[in-house]
């Protein structure tokens, strides 16, 4: 332990605080030390607080943009598959009127209808599943609509 005589004045020695004489000088700077502290501690903590508020904030923008995106791609599926559901019941109508009069032009027609439908639809990239599977696996990939 050191010798009070190669301890600058004022510094507190460990051990000894019953002999430390502390000075006005020393008191105002402990003083202003504390201050100081705690106007940093209150400055970052309203920092911080300002911080956590605007990712509040932010992440309530988002998870409104996610459901009026979620609103929009429901309706939209919702008329699509609808006008689909009746544009298959028609063509299969059709087929079957077809097949009732043995009208064999129609019955060609209808059916290539279908086949088209068929060939448009998700079903004409089943063999694609694989390579939709690895890409949604992927945190990288980027999917456009």
């Amino acid at each position: 332990m050191p010798n009070q005589e190669d301890v600058l004045e004022g510094t507190p020695i460990p051990g000894k605080r019953a002999d430390l004489r502390v000075g006005a000088a020393e008191a105002f700077n402990a003083l202003n030390l504390i201050v100081g502290v705690v106007r940093d501690s209150i400055q970052v903590h309203e920092t911080e607080s300002t911080k956590r508020e605007k990712l509040r904030a932010y992440r309530e923008t988002e998870i409104a943009r996610i459901r009026a995106s979620e609103a929009a791609l429901r309706d939209y599926f919702d008329r699509i598959f609808e006008e689909r559901r009746e544009n298959h019941n028609r063509l299969f109508a059709s087929l079957d009127r077809a097949l009732e009069s043995g009208d064999v032009a129609a019955i060609q027609s209808v059916v290539g209808g279908i086949v088209e439908v068929a060939r448009t639809s998700p079903l004409a990239d089943i063999g694609n599943l694989s390579d939709l599977r690895r890409a949604m696996d992927d945190p990288n990939t980027v999917f456009e609509l």
